[in-house]
């Protein structure tokens, strides 16, 4: 991913933060010549088990995922695939009108990660569970309402032998800001007040703006 300088995270943490906010991750790895590179959208979590590393840039994080074990690229993956995850962050149409000279382009403010590293796919249904209960638990922790999945274990059981789960081990983060940051703080201020109060506004890229105006 091409990230110009002035649109890198002012902190590693901005990273994790937009992964667990935004944990559907598109996965991408090759397949053979005939089948081209294979890509799924799916959730993605952080290992919350006491083996997984840790690291201020990622480096040798665990992450944990999981597909239909009949998805054509759960068959392909073998130990030590290398894969990517990218994730996409908050993000919004930025127009013209917004800028107080002419002529100008519209463009489009966006964050988004994504994380190199290597598969390792999860055979036992034991563990398979565990990632399942595992994402359920982040998930519902981070987005829901208090649900207790203690009723639904034995549906967990039934559906393992379709679900196929892996760990992402990463080897190299990127992340891109992209929010204004080649225009003025007043134009910037500008677009920052549209995301915020625009009905079809984005008030989530107006925090990172805000944020960013603080953090500079």
């Amino acid at each position: 991913m091409f990230v110009p300088r002035m649109y890198r995270e002012p902190d590693p943490q901005w990273i994790r933060e937009l992964i667990r906010r935004n944990p559907l991750a598109l996965l991408m790895t090759n397949g053979a010549d005939t089948e081209g590179p294979f890509g799924t959208h799916l959730p993605v979590i952080a290992d919350p088990g006491p083996a997984a590393h840790d690291s201020p840039d990622l480096t040798g994080t665990t992450l944990l995922g999981h597909m239909n074990r009949a998805n054509p690229q759960w068959k392909a993956l073998r130990a030590g695939t290398p894969a990517v995850l990218s994730f996409a962050g908050p993000h919004g149409y930025v127009s013209p009108t917004l800028y107080p000279l002419t002529p100008a382009a519209p463009t489009w403010n966006y964050t988004a990660a994504q994380l190199r590293g290597v598969i390792e796919p999860v055979e036992s249904a034991e563990e398979t569970l565990s990632v399942v209960r595992a994402t359920a638990g982040a998930l519902e922790a981070e987005f829901g309402n208090g649900w207790d999945m203690t009723e639904s274990m034995g549906h967990f059981r039934r559906i393992l032998p379709g679900v196929g789960a892996f760990r992402f081990t990463v080897t190299r983060s990127e992340a891109i800001f992209k929010l204004s940051q080649e225009q003025s703080r007043e134009t910037q201020g500008r677009v920052c007040r549209h995301f915020q109060e625009a009905a079809d506004g984005q008030p989530a890229v107006a925090e990172y703006m805000s944020r960013l105006a603080g953090s500079s």
